[in-house]
């Protein structure tokens, strides 16, 4: 108000006729009513708007940001409304890496090539302030960028895992030589159906006819061909999205000479929606056939706290002869101390699901200690560490094992090893020699990881020159993908 009586002395001095007077009076009059009606802020951008006229006043602060604004909009650029840097053109501040405001909707204008650097983390090039238009990351310093480091080839969470293969694999199909749309020749057929199919680029059992089927893997005895020591695996693969449908898959033990019902002495349900719900469930006889033990966990995917991926998803069981454990991706979530020993095994699905589907599936007798085998044979052979097909690079299964050499060598500072990698006779000895040597060498790289001196550690790639097991049948071969750890 103090402004405005200043304002309508200047008008008097101004305004020096009668009619200037009156004037003067009628808006006086306006202002005290303005007032009393809480609204005088109208009346005095109405006098301040009259003195720019007459005067050439530069405008207030409101209206000079808001011209800025039009004038950074129509070139391109944007103020930062942290630190007030002008000019930015990018989606962050190029001086405190802020984010514009409604970044996505507007196009970043390209920066003077003079100036230019290219983002370590995202690899957006044409950059010009302190940090990256695209990501935010901080431009780096003038020096020198450091040597990248070699990927890494561990997994903590296999690493923290207890899960350990059986030494001697007597089943083992990854239905690379299968024919697509066929059934899996070491596979029996119980009911429904079920065939060969590929999935993310990798040859599965597909259960395509309504989901319905149940198989097993084909054996000299059906019923009897579990060891009382033994681990199975196998993987499956889940996705999200609307349409895709349902997965049920039960993993079914039975053992016909034990009292059980329809069958099984236990079983484990793996229940799975396009939403990301998933629940696995276990039910499992004692061995005194006293009361059933069951259990359940939820596990959406990729959710918080849930070993569960998106993806290829790996599951492991463990039997010692009572004990029965289960593993998702190294993760152990279902221990039950005591069980009837199962004699065999049998998959069951159900659920119309777009990826149903099992791949890699193996069985193996149960494990020995690695200095007892060290102490007999000299040597470690393991089927427990394995790779990408047709790669070097390990599969974060691989770590549960390669965690169980480095102890014993910690253990035992006075063992050195030659680590060879071995092949089966698939491929020519040009592709499968250097392979086996690269493997190799991602082992000892893997190892030094862990601690152990590099010096006390040969690689040696063998390639199929050494096979211990026959390469016209499928477990030959599997015996033969091998990696051995030879005293030196």
């Amino acid at each position: 108000m103090k402004k405005l009586l200043t304002t309508i002395a200047v008008l008097a001095i101004v305004c020096s006729t009668a009619n200037a007077q009156s004037f003067l009076d009628r808006l006086k009059d306006r202002a005290k009513e303005a007032a009393e009606q809480n609204i005088s802020n109208k009346v005095e951008k109405g006098v301040n708007d009259l003195l720019d006229g007459n005067f050439g006043k530069k405008k207030d602060k409101k209206d000079k940001k808001a011209d800025e604004s039009a004038k950074q909009e129509a070139s391109g650029t944007w103020t930062c409304e942290e630190c007030g840097k002008t000019g930015n053109t990018g989606k962050f501040c190029a001086d405190c890496g802020a984010k514009k405001p409604g970044a996505s909707e507007v196009p970043a204008a390209k920066p003077a090539a003079s100036a230019a650097w290219t983002c370590e983390e995202c690899g957006k090039t044409g950059n010009t302030g302190n940090f990256c238009d695209d990501c935010g990351a901080k431009k780096p310093s003038g020096e020198a960028a450091p040597a990248p480091k070699p990927k890494k080839q561990t997994a903590s969470e296999y690493a923290k895992s207890d899960f350990v293969p059986g030494d001697e694999i007597f089943f083992e199909d990854t239905f690379e030589n299968e024919q697509m749309g066929e059934f899996p020749a070491q596979w029996d057929l119980m009911s429904g159906y079920a065939e060969v199919g590929s999935v993310d680029g990798r040859k599965v059992i597909a259960f395509t006819d309504d989901g319905f089927a149940d198989i097993q893997p084909l054996m000299n005895d059906q019923q009897h061909f579990l060891p009382d020591v033994f681990t199975l695996e196998f993987d499956m693969y889940l996705q999200t999205g609307d349409g895709l449908g349902g997965d049920e898959l039960e993993i079914a033990f039975g053992n016909p000479d034990l009292p059980n019902w329809n069958g099984r002495v236990e079983y484990v349900v793996v229940s799975f929606r396009d939403d990301g719900y998933s629940r696995y469930g276990w039910t499992v006889q004692k061995p005194n056939g006293g009361d059933d033990i069951t259990g359940e966990k939820y596990m959406g995917l990729d959710e918080s706290g849930t070993p569960l991926k998106d993806g290829w998803n790996h599951f492991a069981f463990s039997f010692n002869k009572r004990a029965f454990k289960g593993y998702v991706n190294g993760v152990r979530v279902m221990s039950v101390p005591t069980a009837k020993v199962p004699s065999h095994f049998w998959f069951n699905h159900g659920g119309q699901y777009k990826y149903a589907c099992i791949s890699n599936v193996r069985l193996a007798k149960g494990a020995v200690p690695l200095y007892d085998r060290l102490s007999s044979d000299g040597k470690i052979i393991t089927y427990a560490i394995t790779f990408e097909t047709g790669k070097a690079d390990l599969k974060p299964e691989s770590m549960v094992e390669i965690g169980r050499i480095a102890k014993l060598m910690q253990d035992n500072p006075g063992i050195s090893f030659e680590v060879q990698g071995h092949c089966d006779a698939t491929g020519s000895d040009k592709v499968n020699d250097p392979l086996s040597q690269k493997r190799a060498e991602a082992i000892v790289a893997a190892l030094v990881e862990q601690g152990i001196a590099q010096a006390r550690l040969t690689p040696v790639g063998k390639g199929s020159h050494v096979p211990i097991a026959s390469n016209s049948t499928d477990e030959g071969r599997a015996k033969n993908r091998r990696v051995e750890f030879v005293k030196k």
